[in-house]
């Protein structure tokens, strides 16, 4: 095998076609759409929010977490604004957050008026850990963000252990994690509250995009069901009037209608996932330039994508080019996974959330550094050495073995 045969220089793809797509989405979505239309054709009345489909949808998501209260917002993002609103930090307190994550997971601080401060990750993970958190801790600490990335669930038991002899709520934002557990507890139960996202790409869905926010008591769900509706006095005594000042985060009966359905598949979900990770990493195993980073203990991953360790000993090329092979191949990787690092992006490094001059940064009540910069060696060193492969739930024997066909051509054709 040598250069010239790679894809990428114009030889022959080895993988004769794309592996299976998800076809997570069947008939039983489309009954369930159907009836919600069905009857608003009937009784001349749309479909809207806070309906019998979303109290169910909250009722059937709370039980598979193993117990307490859910509500269906909007999307991701509003998932964790509908938490840390709930929470009620003091503006210009400060609200740490795990370096890597969606923008969107760190995007709600600042729109909370209250400041990120961000944690490096803990070495070879796209998680944050208690160690890096602990660094941060402050009497203006008033929140812990913890994104649990690519599936893997991040440590929560000395998180946990540390937030709570520091007296600090905790979200976890599982966005990425649906149902991914640590010694058999599901990630979103550890902390305060758990925040979901259930946009179309993820484990389950409610369409385009969703969210579910979770927590285990009956207080902080009325607080919760406030932050999402506008104030609404949910929770509150007959004859209250809306009691914060919040945006509309509500999802759609339809939405709730999809998800119901999407639910009793997810556990299948990661289930399956996991098999077809297992089964790759039994061909990985003989080829030297893939790495199989280790999970912490006792954590059970559903592989939203699965983040692989690049070894380059022996091969004549880059982890980009690597990564560029295998994708000319048929293999869908991304060699950078540093679009998930929203420190380093414009909208952070340029304070941009209210207006041009920097707030709640350069607020006069912020009583924290305001042009902190945050060292993440951590987090530079795991974007070097790792790559994003991306697998589902739906991928045969077959398309197993095309993949892995192709890394090994991949891996022949550079080694020297």
């Amino acid at each position: 095998m040598s250069k010239a045969d790679l894809a990428i220089n114009g030889g022959p793809k080895a993988m004769p076609h794309p592996a299976s797509a998800r076809f997570a989405t069947d008939a039983r979505e489309k009954a369930a759409v159907d009836a919600l239309l069905d009857e608003a054709i009937r009784s001349g009345n749309n479909s809207g929010y806070n309906g019998p489909e979303e109290e169910a949808l909250g009722r059937e998501f709370a039980e598979l977490m193993g117990g307490g209260y859910a509500d269906g917002v909007n999307g991701g993002t509003n998932a964790v604004y509908v938490a840390l609103r709930a929470l009620n930090p003091e503006p210009f307190s400060e609200v740490i957050v795990g370096a890597v994550t969606d923008p969107g997971g760190m995007m709600p601080i600042p729109v909370c008026n209250c400041i990120p401060a961000v944690a490096d990750v803990a070495p070879d993970s796209y998680n944050t850990c208690a160690e890096e958190i602990e660094k941060l801790i402050t009497p203006l600490t008033a929140a812990i963000i913890v994104p649990h990335i690519a599936g893997e669930p991040a440590d929560m038991r000395d998180i946990m252990a540390l937030a709570n002899r520091h007296g600090i709520p905790v979200i976890e934002d599982c966005a990425q994690s649906h149902y991914a557990k640590l010694d058999g507890k599901p990630v979103g139960t550890w902390g305060t509250i758990g925040a979901f996202s259930t946009m179309f790409g993820k484990h389950f869905c409610t369409g385009g995009q969703g969210g579910m926010v979770f927590t285990k008591t009956e207080e902080m769900y009325w607080k919760i069901r406030q932050a999402a509706d506008r104030g609404k006095p949910f929770g509150l005594p007959a004859g209250s009037t809306n009691c914060i000042a919040a945006i509309n985060c509500n999802l759609q009966e339809i939405g709730a209608a999809i998800g119901r359905v999407q639910l009793k598949k997810l556990p299948s979900f990661g289930e399956k996932r996991r098999a077809v990770a297992a089964k790759l990493a039994e061909g990985f195993a003989e080829i030297p330039s893939v790495r199989i980073p280790k999970l912490v203990d006792g954590a059970e991953c559903v592989y939203w994508f699965w983040r692989l360790g690049y070894n380059g000993a022996g091969l004549d090329c880059t982890k980009d080019e690597y990564c560029a092979a295998l994708a000319a191949e048929g293999v869908n990787v991304a060699a950078s996974y540093r679009a998930a690092l929203p420190s380093t992006q414009d909208w952070f490094k340029n304070r941009c959330a209210y207006g041009t001059h920097g707030f709640p940064w350069t607020a006069p009540e912020y009583k924290g550094t305001m042009n902190r910069e945050f060292a993440l060696p951590n987090a530079m060193k795991v974007m070097d050495e790792c790559y994003n492969l991306y697998l589902n739930e739906s991928w045969t024997d077959e398309d197993i073995a095309n993949v892995l066909a192709a890394y090994r051509k991949v891996d022949a054709a550079f080694r020297a």
